[in-house]
């Protein structure tokens, strides 16, 4: 039986985030843990697309039968907003590429999860990943027209390292870079037991009102070069803290460090849409008093950098290589 197998990365955005959508520089890392997609096809006179997807822990937490050619679901009975997000991606990949799924045979697909789905950490992206690279599609085009979003996540998705992201005149645009700070050991990364819309987000710094992004995405963009160069947790302590206050003015929202840890000696930074997902953390105590003070506030998800970050000394069974360096056109 023909099986082919698929691999994206999650990802965490630890600059520039909302503003990359107007251009801001942003520094993203993918993590180790991903979503694998496996296709198994078998001929079939009346063809039909089977769909199973499973969690972290390896339980089935969406199985559903989709018609072949219009991808309508079968049993009315599964008819969820999880199958019906699955429909919208399918009939979209079939605009993108009508040969998709068009041979006499049952398609049998089965996601794997590396994370709580909660985490927030790239679900989605992975997926579109995934779906595209078995459609033989663009995933940034796939993604504008199903979640939307900036496109980094694609982008580390498929990257192999640390990357820095930026739309350019509304073409996404990334390289690999080597981002392996000294101060490593005094990064971490905490999980806020809330899982945050990106889309919400998104539609929320849309509807602010100010004219300057542009000098706003300007001195993002400054502070990810910044941080690129930073040799010691001071320095980058500095950055982070000066990047969370102008997000703060910008975005007129209170830090997460002003809402949840005031008391909290180093300094804690938001990722991606703020209120939910991660943050960083640094600290210039040890790692079990550190580790202390966010579980007995309730936070118990509290990872190093090296057990979350990947570096590419991972490589997932049947894994799609791309380009260290990506660029798409026509797409945003």
């Amino acid at each position: 039986m023909e099986r082919d197998i698929y691999y994206g990365h999650g990802k965490l955005m630890l600059s520039s985030e909302y503003f990359v959508l107007n251009g801001a520089k942003t520094l993203a890392l993918p993590t180790k843990l991903g979503q694998s997609l496996s296709v198994e096809y078998r001929p079939s006179n009346t063809p039909k697309l089977y769909w199973q997807s499973l969690d972290h822990m390896g339980n089935i937490w969406l199985d559903v039968i989709f018609d072949i050619w219009h991808f309508d679901i079968l049993d009315k009975n599964k008819e969820n907003p999880y199958a019906l997000k699955i429909q919208h991606i399918l009939r979209q990949v079939r605009k993108q590429n009508i040969h998709f799924l068009r041979d006499y045979c049952d398609s049998y697909v089965k996601t794997n999860l590396e994370f709580p789905l909660e985490w927030g950490i790239g679900s989605s992206s992975s997926l579109i990943y995934n779906i595209s690279q078995w459609a033989y599609i663009s995933p940034f085009e796939l993604l504008k027209n199903t979640f939307g979003g900036s496109g980094y996540d694609i982008a580390c998705a498929q990257a192999m390292g640390a990357i820095i992201y930026q739309i350019k005149e509304g073409t996404p645009s990334w390289e690999k870079i080597d981002f392996y700070p000294r101060f490593k050991d005094q990064v971490y990364f905490v999980y806020l037991n809330e899982k945050k819309s990106s889309k919400k987000a998104i539609e929320y710094y849309h509807s602010l009102d100010f004219e300057n992004k542009e000098e706003i995405s300007k001195k993002l963009t400054k502070i990810t070069d910044e941080i690129l160069k930073t040799q010691n947790l001071d320095s980058f302590e500095a950055l982070i803290k000066e990047h969370e206050t102008i997000l703060s003015t910008a975005l007129k929202l209170k830090t997460v460090k002003e809402l949840r840890f005031s008391d909290f000696w180093g300094q804690v930074k938001s990722l991606g849409a703020w209120g939910g997902d991660f943050v960083l953390v640094t600290s210039h105590k040890s790692l079990e008093e550190t580790k202390k003070y966010f579980h007995d506030k309730g936070y118990h998800v509290f990872l190093n950098y090296d057990e979350i970050i990947y570096q590419g000394d991972k490589m997932a069974s049947g894994q799609q290589l791309s380009k260290e360096v990506g660029h798409y056109e026509q797409f945003f």
